[in-house]
Protein backbone atom coordinates (compact mmCIF):
# COMPACT_ATOMS: atom_id res chain seq x y z
CA UNK A 1 0.00 0.00 0.00
CA UNK A 2 1.37 3.39 -1.13
CA UNK A 3 1.88 5.50 2.20
CA UNK A 4 2.58 8.33 0.50
CA UNK A 5 -0.06 11.17 0.56
CA UNK A 6 1.19 14.49 0.01
CA UNK A 7 -1.88 16.60 1.61
CA UNK A 8 -0.86 14.47 4.56
CA UNK A 9 2.60 15.56 4.19
CA UNK A 10 2.12 19.13 3.39
CA UNK A 11 0.71 18.89 7.27
CA UNK A 12 4.09 18.72 8.17
CA UNK A 13 5.36 22.12 6.93
CA UNK A 14 4.04 25.06 8.65
CA UNK A 15 5.41 27.31 6.12
CA UNK A 16 2.93 25.68 3.65
CA UNK A 17 -0.25 27.16 5.20
CA UNK A 18 0.61 30.70 4.89
CA UNK A 19 -0.27 33.49 2.48
CA UNK A 20 1.90 35.63 0.69
CA UNK A 21 0.25 38.59 -1.11
CA UNK A 22 -2.99 37.94 -0.12
CA UNK A 23 -2.52 33.94 -1.87
CA UNK A 24 -1.89 31.07 -0.45
CA UNK A 25 2.18 30.28 -0.75
CA UNK A 26 3.24 28.26 -3.53
CA UNK A 27 6.79 27.70 -2.78
CA UNK A 28 8.95 26.48 -6.01
CA UNK A 29 12.23 27.92 -4.89
CA UNK A 30 13.34 24.30 -3.31
CA UNK A 31 16.74 24.27 -5.32
CA UNK A 32 17.70 27.25 -3.29
CA UNK A 33 16.00 26.07 -0.27
CA UNK A 34 13.76 23.35 0.95
CA UNK A 35 11.00 24.34 3.72
CA UNK A 36 11.37 22.81 7.25
CA UNK A 37 9.16 20.22 8.87
CA UNK A 38 8.39 20.80 12.83
CA UNK A 39 10.19 18.01 13.62
CA UNK A 40 13.87 19.95 12.74
CA UNK A 41 12.41 23.28 13.89
CA UNK A 42 11.15 21.87 17.53
CA UNK A 43 14.88 20.31 17.53
CA UNK A 44 16.49 23.84 17.31
CA UNK A 45 14.24 25.30 19.48
CA UNK A 46 14.38 22.56 21.76
CA UNK A 47 18.38 22.49 22.05
CA UNK A 48 17.75 26.59 23.11
CA UNK A 49 15.05 26.01 25.57
CA UNK A 50 16.14 23.00 26.84
CA UNK A 51 20.45 21.75 26.72
CA UNK A 52 21.86 25.68 25.32
CA UNK A 53 25.43 24.93 26.25
CA UNK A 54 29.18 24.35 23.97
CA UNK A 55 29.94 21.01 23.10
CA UNK A 56 32.84 18.57 23.51
CA UNK A 57 34.99 20.43 26.09
CA UNK A 58 32.58 20.43 28.80
CA UNK A 59 32.10 18.09 32.22
CA UNK A 60 29.04 19.59 33.08
CA UNK A 61 25.07 17.98 32.69
CA UNK A 62 24.25 20.46 29.72
CA UNK A 63 27.36 20.37 27.95
CA UNK A 64 27.31 15.98 28.30
CA UNK A 65 23.24 16.36 26.68
CA UNK A 66 24.23 18.83 23.84
CA UNK A 67 27.49 17.16 23.04
CA UNK A 68 25.62 13.60 22.83
CA UNK A 69 23.16 14.97 21.04
CA UNK A 70 25.21 16.62 18.40
CA UNK A 71 27.29 13.71 17.36
CA UNK A 72 24.30 11.45 17.45
CA UNK A 73 23.74 13.31 14.21
CA UNK A 74 27.32 12.62 12.92
CA UNK A 75 26.35 9.00 13.61
CA UNK A 76 23.20 9.49 11.62
CA UNK A 77 24.74 10.99 8.19
CA UNK A 78 27.43 8.71 8.22
CA UNK A 79 24.79 5.65 8.35
CA UNK A 80 22.49 7.58 5.86
CA UNK A 81 25.06 8.08 3.30
CA UNK A 82 26.44 4.61 4.02
CA UNK A 83 30.09 6.01 4.90
CA UNK A 84 32.62 3.63 6.10
CA UNK A 85 33.97 5.46 9.65
CA UNK A 86 32.41 7.70 11.91
CA UNK A 87 35.33 10.15 11.56
CA UNK A 88 34.80 10.71 7.98
CA UNK A 89 32.13 13.25 8.34
CA UNK A 90 33.22 16.28 8.99
CA UNK A 91 30.19 19.03 10.04
CA UNK A 92 30.64 22.20 7.91
CA UNK A 93 28.77 25.43 7.47
CA UNK A 94 27.63 23.98 3.98
CA UNK A 95 28.84 23.02 0.69
CA UNK A 96 30.28 26.22 -0.55
CA UNK A 97 32.35 25.56 2.69
CA UNK A 98 32.96 21.95 2.23
CA UNK A 99 34.41 22.58 -1.28
CA UNK A 100 36.58 25.62 -0.58
CA UNK A 101 37.79 23.04 2.79
CA UNK A 102 39.03 20.61 0.29
CA UNK A 103 40.08 23.02 -2.77
CA UNK A 104 42.41 25.04 0.13
CA UNK A 105 43.23 22.28 2.46
CA UNK A 106 44.10 19.48 -0.24
CA UNK A 107 44.88 22.36 -3.25
CA UNK A 108 47.80 23.65 -1.20
CA UNK A 109 49.22 19.96 0.09
CA UNK A 110 48.68 18.51 -3.53
CA UNK A 111 48.68 20.59 -6.31
CA UNK A 112 51.82 21.58 -8.00
CA UNK A 113 53.13 24.08 -10.86
CA UNK A 114 51.53 22.41 -14.37
CA UNK A 115 49.02 20.07 -12.34
CA UNK A 116 45.49 19.71 -14.11
CA UNK A 117 41.64 20.36 -11.80
CA UNK A 118 38.76 19.24 -14.06
CA UNK A 119 34.94 20.74 -13.31
CA UNK A 120 32.20 21.12 -15.48
CA UNK A 121 30.52 23.72 -17.56
CA UNK A 122 27.10 23.54 -15.44
CA UNK A 123 28.85 24.10 -12.22
CA UNK A 124 28.00 26.26 -9.21
CA UNK A 125 29.95 29.24 -8.58
CA UNK A 126 31.03 27.29 -5.68
CA UNK A 127 32.58 24.94 -7.10
CA UNK A 128 34.66 27.31 -9.44
CA UNK A 129 36.17 30.06 -7.57
CA UNK A 130 37.54 28.21 -5.21
CA UNK A 131 39.54 25.79 -8.04
CA UNK A 132 40.68 28.98 -9.73
CA UNK A 133 41.99 30.31 -6.19
CA UNK A 134 43.81 27.46 -5.56
CA UNK A 135 44.89 27.07 -9.46
CA UNK A 136 46.32 30.68 -9.46
CA UNK A 137 47.91 30.26 -6.51
CA UNK A 138 49.49 26.63 -6.96
CA UNK A 139 50.03 27.83 -10.67
CA UNK A 140 47.86 25.18 -11.90
CA UNK A 141 45.93 24.38 -14.55
CA UNK A 142 41.63 24.57 -14.53
CA UNK A 143 40.08 22.63 -17.28
CA UNK A 144 36.27 22.21 -18.23
CA UNK A 145 34.35 19.50 -19.28
CA UNK A 146 31.83 20.94 -22.21
CA UNK A 147 27.80 20.18 -21.96
CA UNK A 148 25.35 19.14 -24.95
CA UNK A 149 22.99 21.29 -25.79
CA UNK A 150 19.99 19.16 -23.97
CA UNK A 151 22.50 19.55 -20.64
CA UNK A 152 24.49 16.59 -20.61
CA UNK A 153 28.08 15.62 -20.08
CA UNK A 154 29.97 15.40 -23.19
CA UNK A 155 31.88 11.98 -21.84
CA UNK A 156 34.00 11.48 -24.79
CA UNK A 157 35.10 15.12 -24.39
CA UNK A 158 35.81 14.54 -20.77
CA UNK A 159 37.84 11.34 -21.51
CA UNK A 160 40.28 13.64 -23.99
CA UNK A 161 41.07 16.09 -21.02
CA UNK A 162 42.09 13.04 -18.39
CA UNK A 163 46.02 12.49 -18.65
CA UNK A 164 48.66 11.49 -15.71
CA UNK A 165 48.39 15.54 -14.94
CA UNK A 166 45.14 15.61 -13.45
CA UNK A 167 44.83 15.54 -9.87
CA UNK A 168 41.34 16.84 -8.98
CA UNK A 169 37.82 15.95 -10.73
CA UNK A 170 35.19 18.46 -9.39
CA UNK A 171 31.66 18.19 -10.56
CA UNK A 172 27.99 18.73 -9.23
CA UNK A 173 25.89 15.56 -8.71
CA UNK A 174 22.92 17.64 -10.02
CA UNK A 175 22.22 20.76 -11.86
CA UNK A 176 21.27 23.18 -9.49
CA UNK A 177 20.01 25.12 -12.92
CA UNK A 178 19.45 21.98 -15.50
CA UNK A 179 17.83 19.60 -12.85
CA UNK A 180 20.90 17.07 -15.15
CA UNK A 181 21.91 14.21 -13.10
CA UNK A 182 25.50 13.56 -13.52
CA UNK A 183 26.96 10.09 -14.06
CA UNK A 184 28.65 10.30 -11.40
CA UNK A 185 30.22 7.22 -10.52
CA UNK A 186 31.48 6.80 -14.10
CA UNK A 187 33.03 10.02 -13.87
CA UNK A 188 34.96 8.48 -11.03
CA UNK A 189 36.27 5.70 -12.29
CA UNK A 190 37.56 6.80 -15.19
CA UNK A 191 39.18 9.88 -12.80
CA UNK A 192 40.51 7.04 -10.61
CA UNK A 193 41.95 5.37 -13.59
CA UNK A 194 44.75 8.38 -14.24
CA UNK A 195 44.99 8.55 -10.59
CA UNK A 196 43.01 11.79 -10.00
CA UNK A 197 40.37 12.51 -6.80
CA UNK A 198 36.67 13.14 -7.31
CA UNK A 199 35.26 15.83 -4.98
CA UNK A 200 31.09 15.58 -5.64
CA UNK A 201 29.13 18.72 -5.36
CA UNK A 202 25.94 17.25 -3.44
CA UNK A 203 24.12 20.30 -2.42
CA UNK A 204 20.88 19.10 -4.90
CA UNK A 205 21.27 15.48 -4.97
CA UNK A 206 20.16 15.45 -1.41
CA UNK A 207 16.56 16.40 -1.71
CA UNK A 208 15.76 13.22 -3.69
CA UNK A 209 18.06 10.35 -2.81
CA UNK A 210 20.60 9.79 -0.01
CA UNK A 211 24.02 9.40 -1.79
CA UNK A 212 25.84 6.64 -1.45
CA UNK A 213 29.35 7.19 -1.16
CA UNK A 214 31.23 4.04 -1.08
CA UNK A 215 28.83 2.99 -3.94
CA UNK A 216 30.25 6.19 -5.69
CA UNK A 217 33.89 5.44 -4.62
CA UNK A 218 33.70 9.31 -4.32
CA UNK A 219 36.70 10.97 -2.78
CA UNK A 220 34.95 13.51 -1.40
CA UNK A 221 31.50 14.32 -1.16
CA UNK A 222 29.71 17.30 0.33
CA UNK A 223 26.46 19.29 0.46
CA UNK A 224 24.41 21.44 2.99
CA UNK A 225 21.63 20.56 4.98
CA UNK A 226 19.35 23.34 4.51
CA UNK A 227 18.66 21.35 1.01
CA UNK A 228 17.37 18.33 2.51
CA UNK A 229 14.73 19.99 4.65
CA UNK A 230 17.08 20.71 7.43
CA UNK A 231 18.37 23.92 9.02
CA UNK A 232 20.71 26.66 7.54
CA UNK A 233 24.65 27.32 8.35
CA UNK A 234 25.50 23.74 8.88
CA UNK A 235 26.66 21.29 6.27
CA UNK A 236 28.72 17.80 5.70
CA UNK A 237 31.95 16.66 4.31
CA UNK A 238 32.69 13.58 3.42
CA UNK A 239 36.26 12.46 2.67
CA UNK A 240 38.00 8.92 2.54
CA UNK A 241 39.70 8.32 5.56
CA UNK A 242 43.37 8.06 4.64
CA UNK A 243 42.66 11.31 2.23
CA UNK A 244 41.81 13.40 5.15
CA UNK A 245 44.43 12.29 7.61
CA UNK A 246 46.97 13.03 4.84
CA UNK A 247 46.34 16.67 4.83
CA UNK A 248 46.53 19.72 6.86
CA UNK A 249 43.78 21.35 8.87
CA UNK A 250 42.11 24.25 6.78
CA UNK A 251 41.46 26.63 10.10
CA UNK A 252 42.98 27.09 13.12
CA UNK A 253 41.70 27.08 16.57
CA UNK A 254 39.56 25.75 19.24
CA UNK A 255 38.47 21.51 19.49
CA UNK A 256 41.21 21.01 16.32
CA UNK A 257 43.68 20.56 18.43
CA UNK A 258 45.52 18.32 20.92
CA UNK A 259 48.58 20.48 22.18
CA UNK A 260 49.35 24.04 21.82
CA UNK A 261 52.58 25.77 23.42
CA UNK A 262 54.00 28.90 21.69
CA UNK A 263 56.57 26.85 19.96
CA UNK A 264 54.54 24.02 18.47
CA UNK A 265 50.73 22.84 18.43
CA UNK A 266 49.82 19.42 18.24
CA UNK A 267 46.84 18.64 15.78
CA UNK A 268 43.88 16.72 16.96
CA UNK A 269 42.09 13.56 15.57
CA UNK A 270 39.42 13.38 13.04
CA UNK A 271 36.86 14.55 12.31
CA UNK A 272 38.01 17.53 15.02
CA UNK A 273 40.98 18.45 13.12
CA UNK A 274 38.65 19.93 10.79
CA UNK A 275 35.66 21.61 13.24
CA UNK A 276 37.92 24.52 14.47
CA UNK A 277 35.84 26.42 17.31
CA UNK A 278 32.12 26.48 17.95
CA UNK A 279 30.14 24.85 15.37
CA UNK A 280 25.99 25.75 14.99
CA UNK A 281 24.97 23.57 17.26
CA UNK A 282 21.43 23.98 17.33
CA UNK A 283 21.48 23.16 13.49
CA UNK A 284 23.79 19.72 14.22
CA UNK A 285 21.52 18.80 16.44
CA UNK A 286 18.83 19.64 14.01
CA UNK A 287 20.25 17.28 11.48
CA UNK A 288 19.31 14.26 13.34
CA UNK A 289 15.95 15.62 13.19
CA UNK A 290 16.30 16.20 9.53
CA UNK A 291 17.41 12.58 8.45
CA UNK A 292 15.27 10.71 10.97
CA UNK A 293 12.21 12.86 9.19
CA UNK A 294 13.45 11.82 5.51
CA UNK A 295 13.72 8.05 6.42
CA UNK A 296 10.31 7.73 7.71
CA UNK A 297 8.73 8.46 4.21
CA UNK A 298 8.35 6.30 1.28
CA UNK A 299 10.64 7.20 -1.17
CA UNK A 300 9.64 5.04 -3.78
CA UNK A 301 6.39 6.78 -3.77
CA UNK A 302 8.20 10.40 -3.84
CA UNK A 303 10.41 9.55 -6.58
CA UNK A 304 6.89 8.56 -8.43
CA UNK A 305 5.63 11.71 -7.18
CA UNK A 306 8.28 13.91 -8.56
CA UNK A 307 8.90 12.65 -11.87
CA UNK A 308 5.04 13.11 -12.34
CA UNK A 309 5.33 16.88 -11.13
CA UNK A 310 8.55 17.20 -13.85
CA UNK A 311 6.87 15.85 -16.48
CA UNK A 312 3.20 17.39 -16.29
CA UNK A 313 5.36 20.90 -15.80
CA UNK A 314 7.72 20.14 -18.55
CA UNK A 315 4.43 19.45 -20.84
CA UNK A 316 2.46 22.17 -19.83
CA UNK A 317 5.07 24.87 -19.99
CA UNK A 318 5.82 23.54 -23.13
CA UNK A 319 2.13 24.33 -24.67
CA UNK A 320 2.73 28.19 -24.06
CA UNK A 321 4.00 29.95 -26.85
CA UNK A 322 7.51 32.13 -26.53
CA UNK A 323 8.88 29.39 -23.64
CA UNK A 324 11.89 27.77 -24.23
CA UNK A 325 12.90 25.27 -21.54
CA UNK A 326 16.83 25.15 -20.85
CA UNK A 327 18.28 21.37 -20.43
CA UNK A 328 16.53 18.73 -21.13
CA UNK A 329 18.61 15.82 -20.25
CA UNK A 330 17.13 12.46 -20.22
CA UNK A 331 17.93 11.53 -17.06
CA UNK A 332 16.84 15.27 -14.49
CA UNK A 333 15.90 15.73 -11.25
CA UNK A 334 12.59 18.16 -10.80
CA UNK A 335 14.01 20.95 -11.55
CA UNK A 336 13.17 23.29 -14.55
CA UNK A 337 14.75 26.19 -15.85
CA UNK A 338 12.94 28.19 -18.53
CA UNK A 339 13.27 31.60 -20.30
CA UNK A 340 10.20 33.67 -22.39
CA UNK A 341 11.09 35.44 -25.34
CA UNK A 342 11.41 39.10 -25.26
CA UNK A 343 11.13 39.09 -21.53
CA UNK A 344 13.13 39.15 -18.57
CA UNK A 345 13.24 36.35 -15.94
CA UNK A 346 13.77 38.79 -13.18
CA UNK A 347 9.90 40.72 -14.23
CA UNK A 348 8.42 37.11 -14.62
CA UNK A 349 9.53 36.23 -11.26
CA UNK A 350 8.02 40.08 -9.65
CA UNK A 351 4.88 39.11 -11.08
CA UNK A 352 4.43 35.54 -10.24
CA UNK A 353 5.45 36.25 -6.62
CA UNK A 354 2.32 38.90 -6.79
CA UNK A 355 0.39 36.09 -6.81
CA UNK A 356 1.90 33.77 -3.99
CA UNK A 357 4.77 31.78 -6.43
CA UNK A 358 8.04 31.69 -5.26
CA UNK A 359 10.13 30.18 -8.41
CA UNK A 360 13.71 31.70 -8.55
CA UNK A 361 15.21 34.02 -11.45
CA UNK A 362 18.74 34.72 -12.68
CA UNK A 363 21.53 33.16 -13.71
CA UNK A 364 21.51 31.17 -10.53
CA UNK A 365 25.07 31.36 -9.22
CA UNK A 366 25.84 29.54 -12.56
CA UNK A 367 27.19 32.29 -15.01
CA UNK A 368 29.45 30.62 -17.15
CA UNK A 369 26.43 28.27 -17.83
CA UNK A 370 24.23 31.18 -18.82
CA UNK A 371 26.83 32.22 -21.18
CA UNK A 372 27.30 28.78 -22.54
CA UNK A 373 23.11 29.50 -23.92
CA UNK A 374 23.39 32.66 -25.02
CA UNK A 375 21.32 33.92 -22.42
CA UNK A 376 21.34 36.08 -19.13
CA UNK A 377 19.31 33.60 -16.91
CA UNK A 378 16.24 31.64 -16.55
CA UNK A 379 13.22 31.33 -14.66
CA UNK A 380 13.58 27.87 -12.17
CA UNK A 381 10.83 26.00 -10.61
CA UNK A 382 12.06 23.42 -8.37
CA UNK A 383 10.03 21.26 -6.57
CA UNK A 384 10.28 18.68 -3.55
CA UNK A 385 7.73 15.74 -2.21
CA UNK A 386 5.35 18.20 -0.93
CA UNK A 387 4.82 20.09 -4.21
CA UNK A 388 0.91 19.30 -6.18
CA UNK A 389 0.19 19.47 -9.42
CA UNK A 390 -2.36 21.78 -8.66
CA UNK A 391 0.21 24.15 -7.43
CA UNK A 392 2.10 23.98 -10.97
CA UNK A 393 -1.47 24.47 -12.52
CA UNK A 394 -1.01 28.05 -10.69
CA UNK A 395 2.51 28.74 -11.59
CA UNK A 396 1.24 28.32 -14.96
CA UNK A 397 -1.77 30.46 -14.93
CA UNK A 398 0.63 32.99 -13.59
CA UNK A 399 2.96 32.56 -16.09
CA UNK A 400 0.13 33.02 -18.96
CA UNK A 401 -0.74 36.08 -17.15
CA UNK A 402 2.67 37.68 -16.57
CA UNK A 403 3.50 37.39 -20.55
CA UNK A 404 0.08 38.61 -21.31
CA UNK A 405 1.13 41.73 -19.54
CA UNK A 406 4.38 41.93 -20.41
CA UNK A 407 4.35 41.11 -24.36
CA UNK A 408 4.19 44.85 -26.08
Amino acid sequence: MNKFNVQDIRKDFPILSREVNGKPLVYLDNGATSQKPQVVIDAITGYYTNDNSNIHRGVHTLSQVATTAYEEARIKIQKWINAEHLEEIIFTKGTTDGINLISNAWGRANLEKGDEVIITEMEHHSNIVPWQMICDEKEAILKVIPISDSGELLMDEYKKLLSPKTKMVALVHISNALGTINPVKEVTRLAHEVGAKVLIDGAQQVAHAAPNVRDLDADFYVFGLHKMFGPTGVGILYGKRDLLNAIPPYQGGGDMIKTVSFEKTTYNELPHKFEAGTPNISAGIATAAAVDYIESLDWEAIHIHEKELLDYATEALKKIDGVRIIGEAPEKASVISFVVEGIHAYDIGVIVDKMGIAVRTGHHCTQPLMNRFGIQGTVRASFAFYNTKEEVDLLIAALKRAINMLVK
